[in-house]
C-alpha cells in the first residue's frame, strides 16, 4: 500500500495517508478541520545512502576528506 500526500481545500492543510492503490481522496477527511475529498499532491522524495547512514564510506563519497559522515548527507 502506497503512502500518498494529501492538500485540504478548505485549510490547506497536507497530510500523508496509507492508502490503497489509486486512492484519490473522495473518502478521505482531512484530519485538522474534517474536510472531506483533499487534493492528492505530488510528494517530492529522497535517497538515502545505506552506506553513509552506517557510518561506512561508501562510493558516493569518494574524494570527501570529512572524517565525520553527518556532515555529509549525501
Amino acid at each position: 500500500m502506497p503512502i500518498y500526500e494529501f492538500r485540504c481545500k478548505h485549510c490547506d492543510h497536507r497530510f500523508q495517508k496509507l492508502c490503497s492503490l489509486g486512492e484519490n481522496g473522495e473518502n478521505i477527511a482531512c484530519p485538522s478541520c474534517k474536510a472531506d475529498n483533499p487534493i492528492r499532491v505530488m510528494s517530492g522524495f529522497t535517497l538515502n545512502n545505506p552506506g553513509a547512514l552506517a557510518g561506512s564510506r561508501g562510493d558516493s563519497c569518494r574524494g570527501c576528506t570529512s572524517s565525520n559522515c553527518d556532515g555529509c548527507r549525501s
